[in-house]
């Protein structure tokens, strides 16, 4: 008889992760890349600054609804978000775009700060998502 109740509460149990996993949208962050030129005393120095791990905290922390993937097969949306580094923060830029699973673009714009731009991916994420998932009910 335990084995069966323990039986029962493993498939119970799995069921409810299983609906857990599907009520966050997964998605996928794309590499982004910034790049940094100066001038310096006559010399130009620069390089490749990359964003994605600056990128990746900032969505987790204030999207924290989401599944961040590795894997952009798995995902449901895919996220462009390019981080202009090594500008003053009144001349730096964040552009982005979200697409579905479909690659169609739910929203695209630009902000000053990261964090907006964040904001504003999440909020058009999970009013699609609410959509899509109120549409499969």
């Amino acid at each position: 008889m335990r084995i069966v109740k323990a039986g029962l509460v493993i498939v119970l149990m799995s069921g409810c992760l299983a609906a857990q996993e599907k009520s966050n949208p997964r998605v996928f962050i794309t590499e982004s890349r910034s790049f940094t030129i100066r001038a310096y005393r006559g010399n130009v120095i620069g390089g490749d600054r990359p964003q994605t791990a600056e990128i990746t905290k900032t969505f987790n922390k204030r999207c924290s609804n989401c599944t961040i993937t590795k894997d952009e097969k798995k995902a449901d949306y895919v996220v462009l978000l390019e981080h202009e580094g090594g500008k003053s923060h009144i001349r730096r830029d964040n552009k982005f775009v979200l697409y579905n699973e479909d690659g169609d673009v739910i929203k695209s714009g630009s902000t000053r700060s990261l964090g907006n731009a964040v904001k504003d991916v999440c909020a058009a994420l999970m009013k699609d998502w609410q959509s899509r998932t109120t549409d499969n009910e």
